[in-house]
């Protein structure tokens, strides 16, 4: 049970495979069953939720991810919060099954910090991060951790690729009495940032703002219906 109440299992099991975490690591396994299982409407998108979050730690976790303190363990916190994004729905093809899209608000710390809060823009005409950072409010020992998120498609699969640098308040340019970083990467359409403060063991919670939209057709009715549909179709009566 994680300090938000939400119960994560150590064990699950999803497209005919079992999941489970044993020290640090995600392992899959076939399963097997001649009993048709329950697939109510709430189950399949909490299924494809689970499913999601997992693909996206598989790639997060080649990256920091330490920065999930208020939980005992950074997978923990990252499913906690991931399952909370809205639900994008693949077909039971296999390949697919091992989907991740790029979408705003992928968590990428939850700490004890307040938010940085911080969204996409222009500074003079260039594309820009801009933040409510005080451009003379700087914090002793603070460290500024910049993640980013790119849509990759790899032979047909889409998958978000993650990366982690430090940057520092004179990489940052001031506008209006706040910090910027600006950069015209930051009008790429299929990548996205999270700015993470960091002072000594505590952090920002921040997640992920991002203009790509490459996973809206996948969150569609039509697209939960065809998803469906690969699994055996739902056992809601009225569906």
């Amino acid at each position: 049970m994680t300090g938000n109440g939400l119960l994560i299992p150590n064990k699950f099991r999803i497209a005919g495979m079992t999941v489970y975490h044993r020290q640090g690591q995600l392992i899959t396994r076939t399963s097997h069953s001649t009993e048709r299982r329950s697939n109510t409407l709430r189950q399949f998108v909490y299924r494809q939720k689970m499913r999601h979050a997992v693909e996206l730690w598989k790639m997060l976790r080649f990256c920091e991810t330490k920065l999930f303190t208020r939980h005992r363990t950074a997978y923990q916190g990252f499913m906690s919060l991931a399952n909370r994004l809205q639900a994008v729905y693949v077909p039971d093809d296999g390949l697919m099954g091992h989907a991740s899209f790029l979408m705003p608000g992928i968590p990428m710390s939850d700490g004890t910090l307040p938010e940085v809060k911080q969204q996409l823009g222009e500074v003079g005409g260039i594309a820009a991060l801009t933040t409510d950072l005080e451009a003379n409010d700087y914090v002793d020992g603070e460290q500024l951790l910049l993640y980013t998120a790119e849509q990759c498609i790899e032979n047909k699969l889409p998958r978000v690729r993650f990366s982690m640098y430090g940057v520092s308040r004179s990489d940052m340019t001031e506008t209006e009495g706040r910090l910027a970083l600006v950069n015209e990467e930051f009008a790429n359409e299929m990548k996205g940032w999270a700015l993470v403060q960091v002072v000594g063991d505590r952090c920002s919670s921040q997640a992920l703002v991002t203009r790509c939209n490459y996973y809206q057709p996948f969150t569609t009715g039509e697209a939960l219906e065809r998803a469906a549909q690969s699994y055996g179709g739902l056992t809601d009566p009225d569906w």
